[in-house]
């Protein structure tokens, strides 16, 4: 099944939906939606490392369609250091957020390319994410 991403209000690469394609050609799993989660282990608040990401696509039209990525990162320091959305693009209602405010999605097509290649570059070339697809 492919994913849409033509169209859409952010310049999703092909390159980034290929890397979800072969994540979701691997899944096992059969269902109406899936949320994608990427994370490195070693990430925490004292010591930073990459931020965890999570995507959610859901099927319609025998395709996928991207709901959210949302880009994690912990906020505050020390013991009171909590974990919360950073970056958050939600293309189903057309905002972006981030820890200035909440923005028409079409704001962020910037950030997003600078977000996307960072992303790819930590999940390709440094395999630093361990990658699960649940329900």
């Amino acid at each position: 099944m492919r994913i849409h991403y033509d169209g859409l209000a952010l310049p999703v690469s092909t390159k980034f939906v290929h890397e979800l394609d072969n994540l979701l050609r691997n899944n096992k799993q059969h269902s109406e939606a899936v949320t994608i989660n990427f994370r490195d282990p070693n990430y925490c608040a004292k010591r930073g490392g990459f931020h965890p990401v999570e995507i959610r696509l859901e099927q319609r039209d025998n395709m996928w369609h991207f709901c959210y990525i949302t880009d994690f990162a912990y906020i505050g320091s020390g013991p009171y250091a909590e974990l919360t959305k950073e970056l958050d693009f939600d293309f189903q209602s057309g905002v972006f957020q981030n820890l200035f405010g909440v923005f028409p999605i079409e704001q962020a097509k910037d950030m997003y390319q600078i977000w996307e290649g960072n992303f790819l570059y930590y999940l390709l070339e440094l395999e630093a994410f361990t990658v699960s697809i649940s329900d």
